[in-house]
């Protein structure tokens, strides 16, 4: 046991004594008292606290996997996995009961990713329309909070993670700062890739059941067409499919793009109407759970899926 792990122990199991059963069932926090315990609010914060972390972490998701991270409600235990956590990895404003529970209980203990990559406003990187931009404003302040679609905010992302990793175990931080330089890398090809892909294609607009790509459409020079806002759950007018359906027919859209952890009876039905296909494009925001591989591998699937839709060369 380390001296940095002694006071850690203690402090784990004094709030486990004052929290009861509540935090029995918590798996994070004090599982090893050799590494540090991070909270992570999502996937994508998930897949960067673990390859910058390595074996020094141990990384707890609060959004399980096939669920949808946007409305995320915490149970006591996760609340107490927040308390007890070294170090909460989250997006302020994307999931308000995080937020609520990191400012209650870990706000000193926190990093919040929007400090190294402002949001952008949510009519970035395509159309916004009557009722979709007044939708955006609503659940949002009119912010997307999918920065991690942009390989290279996310490779940001990972390198200031370091010096917060390397703050809390001071021994380690030469380890983070090589791990996420090495992440660093294999982003930076990923982009790499995107803009090689995309960068020869018939079309540059894709429909999509709601706004999440922007940061990848302004990324490469596409443009997203969204059925809904930012929220994936939100039941559009049919005002808005009929917009939608003319725009896909305006751009020849081959494709209507749904996603893995919502319906796709909505893309369905303007696909219907259009004469086009359906395919899934992944946001990325969770794993679904019944499908292998990580941040990377769904990255590469989707501009393989884009590629086939756009027409590219």
């Amino acid at each position: 046991m380390t001296a940095r792990s002694l006071p850690r122990v203690l402090a784990a199991a004094a709030a486990l004594l004052a929290l009861g059963g509540a935090t029995a069932c918590s798996t994070g926090a004090g599982a090893d008292p050799d590494r540090v315990d991070v909270v992570a609010a999502f996937y994508p914060l998930q897949f960067v606290a673990e390859r910058v972390g390595g074996d020094a972490v141990t990384v707890t998701n609060l959004a399980k996997p096939g669920a949808e991270p946007h409305d995320l409600e915490l149970n006591p235990g996760q609340v107490g996995q927040v308390s007890e956590a070294e170090l909460v990895v989250y997006l302020k404003g994307f999931q308000p009961a995080v937020d609520e529970a990191v400012d209650q209980n870990a706000a000193k203990r926190a990093f919040d990713v929007t400090t190294v990559q402002p949001l952008q406003d949510a009519a970035h990187g395509g159309h916004q329309h009557e009722g979709e931009a007044g939708h955006a404003e609503e659940e949002s302040g009119g912010k997307d909070p999918h920065l991690w679609l942009d390989p290279t905010r996310l490779a940001t992302v990972a390198d200031k993670l370091a010096e917060r990793l390397g703050e809390v175990d001071p021994d380690r931080a030469a380890d983070y700062t090589s791990r996420a330089t090495a992440l660093r890398g294999e982003l930076e090809k990923l982009d790499t890739e995107y803009a090689a892909g995309l960068k020869t294609c018939q079309r540059r607009e894709i429909v999509v059941s709601h706004t999440a790509f922007g940061y990848l459409t302004e990324r490469y020079r596409l443009e997203q067409v969204g059925i809904t806002g930012l929220t994936p759950d939100t039941e559009p007018s049919p005002q808005r499919l009929a917009e939608v359906a003319r725009e896909a027919r305006e751009h020849q859209a081959s494709t209507i793009f749904f996603e893995t952890l919502v319906s796709p009876k909505v893309a369905e039905t303007i696909a219907a109407e259009v004469g086009a296909k359906t395919a899934v494009l992944d946001p990325i925001e969770g794993l679904s759970g019944d499908r292998g591989g990580d941040y990377l591998s769904v990255m590469r699937a989707n501009l393989a899926t884009l590629r086939t839709a756009l027409g590219c060369s």
